[in-house]
């Protein structure tokens, strides 16, 4: 997607093709994922931070494309190239630090 918009002119349209492929093959892992979850694979009950780290990988994985859209789409703030990239840092910081914690509570549970 970055290298098709790098070498469009100026007022062309930008193909969206590359994200909406990777968007369809993005959603196989979660429908995989919601399956083995919620036990269509056999009977498994995973414990609650497991929820908790699933959910929130699930948030902080698809504000990524957001940010992405409105990037490419100079909607507000976007419209500065580097107001978006430092939006990704800010992201993978925050969606990092959040999934550390979670699976620190998660180690400390009692068996």
């Amino acid at each position: 997607m970055e290298l098709l918009a790098s070498k469009r002119q100026e007022g062309e349209k930008l193909n969206w093709g590359p994200f909406i492929w990777g968007s369809i093959a993005g959603v196989a892992p979660w429908i995989a994922i919601a399956l083995y979850m919620t036990g269509a694979g056999g009977d498994i009950n995973p414990p609650w931070f497991v929820w908790a780290i699933v959910g929130t990988y699930f948030v902080a994985f698809n504000t990524f494309p957001v940010n992405m859209v409105l990037q490419y789409k100079k909607v507000g703030k976007w419209k500065d190239y580097l107001y978006g990239e430092r939006t990704y840092i800010v992201l993978s910081l925050v969606a990092k630090s959040i999934l550390a914690w979670l699976v620190l509570f998660g180690a400390f549970q009692p068996a």
